[in-house]
């Protein structure tokens, strides 16, 4: 282990941290994974030469990846009069983050603790979500507010939660079905019921 330097670019030749690790991400990524890191956070359409700054490659290379992933309904592109913008796809997006919690052993106990987040708001505030609160008489203070902030999250969360379970309910009964002239066995389709509670 002593013979690995993971970074060979020597810190002082940079006056700014900045630029420091701006390096150090140029030496450990590639571009295209670069170019991907940075359109992933994109969700304001922007032009390929701003991704290429971000991403730290050259714009004809930025663009060149952004319209294969476009090509791929990774990314969301739209052409305007200064030119083509791009911006990551939001349902891809979301779909990627759903099928990632869907892969979570702990996915029922997420589920069970969001909802006693919200039941507690809900108890804390006699209403039943935050925009009843902030359409009440109620005035409310910036801890409210950031309460209501959270709320909101955390009601966000809840549906991406239940939308993963969902998921993972029906990636398990579809491993279940068997192909016609199958021998039909006393489990069949039963195997979501011995893995996952329902889900209330």
């Amino acid at each position: 282990m002593d013979d690995i330097d993971p970074f060979t670019v020597d810190d002082n030749d940079f006056e700014d941290i900045d630029d420091f690790a701006a390096a150090e991400w140029r030496n450990e990524t590639t571009a295209n994974e670069r170019i991907r890191t940075v359109i992933k956070r994109t969700t304001t359409p922007k032009s390929a030469g701003d991704l290429a700054d971000t991403a730290l490659v050259s714009e004809t290379k930025a663009r060149s990846t952004l319209n294969k992933l476009a090509e791929d309904d990774i990314v969301r592109s739209q052409q305007t009069d200064s030119g083509k913008l791009y911006s990551r796809d939001p349902e891809w997006y979301l779909l990627k983050q759903i099928i990632q919690l869907a892969g979570s052993d702990a996915l029922v106990d997420q589920i069970q603790r969001v909802k006693q987040e919200l039941a507690e708001y809900r108890a804390k505030y006699d209403a039943t979500d935050p925009e009843e609160l902030l359409i009440s008489d109620k005035e409310l203070h910036q801890n409210e507010l950031n309460d209501v902030s959270h709320w909101r999250t955390a009601e966000r969360e809840l549906t991406h939660l239940r939308a993963a379970y969902r998921f993972k309910e029906a990636k398990e009964q579809a491993s279940t079905v068997t192909e016609p002239g199958d021998k039909q066995t006393d489990n069949q389709g039963t195997a979501l019921g011995g893995n996952l509670p329902p889900l209330q």
